[in-house]
């Protein structure tokens, strides 16, 4: 039996299977299973899919009718027989130790359930909301950090992981619904006590392609991003908010009050708002952030999106003795 399990599930990745089946391949480690699943492909990456699976003993190529990416994984995650399961995607490229380091890791480490790494954003530069988002995720290493930024966004990303089965046994795998797959099943997770760790080491190539679902799916766009967080948000802060169920919202802009409604839908009750355009502030529903309170008087949501924006406001908040966590959270 192999000791690891790589998913790859495909639909129409002719121009880029070949160099990620590839990279699978030619890993330093090499006891592991590659089930790549066709999701009823139209092109010529089946065929490609074929000449692989004709020429190495690891690879299981499989079919999935039902359209979708979590139904494609499932069906590969039905097929796995090791303990560990390790995914990845059609259009990215592993470094030749990624599972090598991955799989001493979690064998080294048996408190942590799910280890990522660090990756090397290839896309469209001019358009770097990407690649500051990667940036960003890269500098968070250690479950404490991963954990605490989860509700900005997702930490771990898909392509990188390597997990323990009996997790996914346990809580369950990728979900289908309005939302992204991905993040949802981290919150889950986390929520349900699973253990992270990303190692510093960048061994994965993430392409940022136009076809890419995140760029195309609806699924993945902010709004979607800000629905199902709002459930998980809601039931962090009853156990760790202590004026539970009310909050104070630092921002507090149009869009920011827009995304607010998922949270409000869920039953929290927003006392008011914090910012920093003084033409937004009129002391009653809006204050400026000079004024608020002494830690231990409120709980403060950070809505902001902006990244720049969002580690001032972090700072500020640490410099006013404000605890991330027991006393505000970024989200």
């Amino acid at each position: 039996m192999s000791k690891v399990s790589v998913i790859l599930p495909f639909y129409n990745p002719e121009k880029t299977l070949e160099r990620s089946v590839t990279s699978v391949l030619s890993q330093t480690f090499n006891d592991f299973e590659l089930i790549l699943v066709n999701n009823n492909s139209t092109d010529n990456s089946l065929n490609i899919a074929s000449r692989f699976a004709k020429k190495d003993t690891r690879i299981k190529l499989l079919n999935e009718k039902k359209q979708g990416v979590v139904f494609a994984s499932q069906k590969a995650f039905e097929n796995t027989n090791t303990k560990f399961i390790a995914r990845a995607d059609a259009d990215d490229v592993w470094h030749k130790d990624k599972l090598l380091l991955q799989y001493n890791f979690l064998k080294g480490n048996t408190k942590i359930d799910v280890v990522s790494c660090c990756v090397n954003y290839v896309g469209d530069v001019e358009n770097d909301g990407m690649l500051s988002y990667v940036n960003e995720t890269n500098q968070y290493l250690t479950h404490k950090e991963i954990v605490i930024n989860r509700f900005s966004e997702l930490q771990v990303i898909n392509p990188s992981l390597m997990f323990k089965k009996e997790i996914a046994l346990k809580y369950g795998f990728y979900r289908e619904g309005d939302f992204p797959e991905d993040y949802e099943m981290f919150l889950r997770w986390v929520e349900n006590g699973v253990k992270y760790h990303k190692l510093p080491e960048i061994l994965l190539d993430w392409y940022d392609l136009e076809t890419r679902l995140t760029r195309t799916d609806k699924r993945y766009s902010f709004e979607a991003f800000y629905k199902i967080k709002s459930s998980y948000l809601y039931r962090f802060l009853k156990e760790n908010n202590p004026f539970f169920p009310n909050i104070v919202v630092w921002g507090a802009g149009k869009r920011t009050k827009k995304r607010t409604k998922y949270i409000k839908n869920s039953g929290i009750n927003i006392k008011y708002f914090i910012d920093v355009d003084e033409n937004k502030i009129n002391d009653k529903e809006v204050i400026s952030y000079k004024n608020i309170p002494e830690k231990g008087k409120i709980y403060i949501v950070s809505f902001v999106n902006n990244r720049g924006m969002r580690a001032e406001i972090k700072d500020y908040l640490l410099s006013r003795n404000y605890i991330e966590g027991k006393d505000f959270i970024i989200a």
